[in-house]
C-alpha cells in the first residue's frame, strides 16, 4: 500500500485528509509536535488505523530523521501558524513555522526522500491586495499580513525546490474551506457557534469585524481531495483550488441565522477589534485549471456549508 505521511494531522485539513487516504487503502503517518498538551480531538476516531510521529518544523533534524524512519512515498505538509490575526502579533514565529518550515522539510526530502511526492499548502491570502480577479494560477501575488508573506516564501521555496532538484513538489493554493472541524478562533465558526448558542439561549450577542469582507469559501472535506489528486498527476503542478463563487461576512452570517430562525441584525454588533490592521477585501478563485486537468470540483455549497456547521454546533451545545 503506499505511505504518506501528514503533518498537521491534528488540525482540520490534516484529519480530513488523513479519512480521505485511509478510505483509499493508504498507510497514514501522521507527523506532531512534541509538547506536553496534544489534542487530538479531531483525530480521535482515527488513532487505532493511523502512527503518529514526532517532529517539529523549527528542527531540522527531527525531519530528517522522521522521513527516514517512515519512507513516505507522499508527503503533505500541512502544519504552519494558520491564523492571520495571530501572524500580526507574532510575525517571527509565523515566519520560523510557515516559511522556514517549508525550507526544512523540502531540504529533508532533498536529502532523503528524493522520489517522495511532495505537496506544500499555499493560501489565497498570498494574493491579498488583489491586482486581477478573480484570481487564476497567473495572478501575481500582494499578501497583506505576516501570514500570507510567510505563505508565499513557503510557495516559491517549493517551486524553487522542484525545479533545481528536481523533485515532485507542488503548491496547492487553497482558497477558504471550512467545516465544523474549523477552530474556534476562525470567522465561520465563531458565527455558526453563536448562532448555535443564541438560538439555544447561551448568548445574547455576536462581535464581529469587517463584514464586508469576502471570500471564497468550499467544504475541507472537498478540498482534501484535490490535494491528492495534485500528487497522483503525471506531472508536477500548482493549482488554485476554490469554488469560484464569492459571499461576504454578511452573507455567512445571514444564513446561519436564517437557519436557526434569528434575524441576525438583532444579535450582531460591529466590534473594531476584530478589523486587521491591514484588510483583504475580495477573493475569488478561478479554478478553471484543476476543474479541466484534474477533473476536481466542489460537491457541498456555501448555504450547504454553512448549515452542516451550525447543524454540528447545535448538536455539540444542545442540553444532553
Amino acid at each position: 500500500m503506499p505511505r504518506a505521511l501528514i503533518t498537521g494531522i491534528t488540525g482540520q485539513d490534516g484529519s480530513y485528509l488523513a479519512e480521505h487516504l485511509l478510505a483509499k487503502g493508504y498507510d497514514v503517518i501522521g507527523m506532531v509536535r512534541r509538547t506536553s498538551h496534544h489534542s487530538y480531538e479531531r483525530i480521535d476516531h482515527l488513532i487505532p488505523r493511523v502512527r503518529i510521529v514526532a517532529a517539529d518544523l523549527l528542527d531540522q533534524h527531527s525531519l530528517t530523521m522522521v522521513l527516514q524512519e517512515t519512507q513516505p512515498d507522499e508527503i503533505y505538509n500541512l502544519a504552519a501558524q494558520s491564523f492571520v490575526p495571530t501572524s500580526f502579533t507574532q510575525p517571527v514565529l509565523t515566519g520560523e513555522f510557515t516559511a522556514l518550515g517549508v525550507t526544512r522539510i523540502l531540504e529533508a526530502v532533498r536529502l532523503v526522500s528524493p522520489n517522495a511526492r511532495f505537496y506544500q499548502a499555499s493560501s489565497s491570502e498570498m494574493f491579498g491586495k488583489v491586482v486581477e480577479t478573480p484570481q487564476s494560477e497567473s495572478t501575481p501575488f500582494y499578501p497583506r499580513s505576516p501570514y500570507g508573506v510567510a505563505k508565499l516564501y513557503g510557495h516559491w521555496i517549493t517551486v524553487n525546490y522542484r525545479e533545481s532538484y528536481n523533485l515532485y513538489a507542488v503548491s496547492g493554493i487553497l482558497f477558504n474551506h471550512e467545516s465544523p472541524r474549523r477552530g474556534m478562533e476562525f470567522v465561520t465558526r465563531k458565527v455558526t457557534d453563536a448562532a448555535a448558542r443564541i438560538k439555544l439561549g447561551l448568548a445574547t450577542e455576536l462581535r464581529m469585524g469587517n463584514l464586508d469582507a469576502k471570500r471564497d469559501w468550499g467544504f475541507a472535506g472537498d478540498y482534501v481531495d484535490a490535494m491528492w489528486r495534485m500528487l497522483q498527476a503525471p506531472s508536477p503542478q500548482d493549482y488554485v483550488v476554490g469554488t469560484g463563487k464569492t459571499h461576504s461576512v454578511e452573507d455567512l452570517v445571514r444564513v446561519a441565522f436564517d437557519h436557526v430562525g434569528l434575524d441576525w441584525k438583532q444579535y450582531v454588533v460591529s466590534d473594531p477589534q476584530f478589523y486587521r490592521p491591514a484588510e483583504v477585501d475580495l477573493l475569488i478563485a478561478d479554478p478553471g485549471r484543476i476543474n479541466k486537468a484534474l477533473g476536481w470540483k466542489p460537491s457541498v455549497s456555501f448555504e450547504g456549508l454553512v448549515k452542516m456547521m451550525v447543524d454540528a454546533d447545535l448538536g455539540r451545545l444542545a442540553p444532553k
